[in-house]
């Protein structure tokens, strides 16, 4: 039973590793995860996936390239290049699932980057972890994982020096008797 316990708390651990380092890791390589939060790019990206953005030049942007853009600060909005427009510096660009192009253009300025890949529902958990109740419940389900991790072996580490003794003991008795 306690090693079942121990597989199930050890997979549960390296799970809430892999995905933060799914959050991460990407950054330290110049890649950006970014939630989807509307069906405008459906089915490219479908809502609730996360977005992984390299950052990419103007120059390297070709007509039916997704990209990500800034619309303010706090905004950014990935869609498909329909037509580029060199020398105002500027691309115009239409969501795969809305039926008329956006209504303006994108200024070379506000380019992000070019998606790279994605995967689904792992937006939902960003975007709930970067909450402050999401950040509070992530924190305790690590730290009450490392504990049940842990916790057998200090629990039981007690029992494992007497069975020790024991055995030791139980040796030394078979040995004496093998003697006489």
């Amino acid at each position: 039973m306690r090693t079942v316990y121990k597989i199930f708390t050890n997979a549960i651990l390296v799970l809430l590793i892999v995905l933060a380092a799914l959050l991460i890791v990407p950054r330290f390589l110049g890649i950006t995860p970014m939630a989807v939060l509307s069906g405008s790019m459906e089915p490219t990206y479908h809502v609730g996936s996360m977005l992984y953005v390299k950052s990419e030049t103007p120059e390297n942007i070709k007509q039916g390239d997704p990209i990500t853009f800034k619309i303010n600060d706090n905004t950014m909005v990935t869609h498909r290049v329909i037509a580029i427009d060199s020398a105002n510096q500027c691309f115009y660009t239409k969501g795969d699932n809305n039926d008329v192009p956006d209504g303006g253009s994108v200024a070379f300025a506000n380019l992000v980057g070019k998606p790279v890949f994605s995967l689904p529902l792992l937006g939902y958990l960003a975007v709930y972890a970067s909450s402050t109740s999401g950040i509070i419940i992530m924190v305790c389900v690590i730290l009450i994982v490392l504990i049940l991790t842990f916790l057998p072996d200090f629990l039981f580490s007690d029992d494992k020096k007497e069975n020790a003794e024991e055995n030791k003991n139980e040796e030394e008795k078979q040995k004496r008797r093998k003697k006489k």
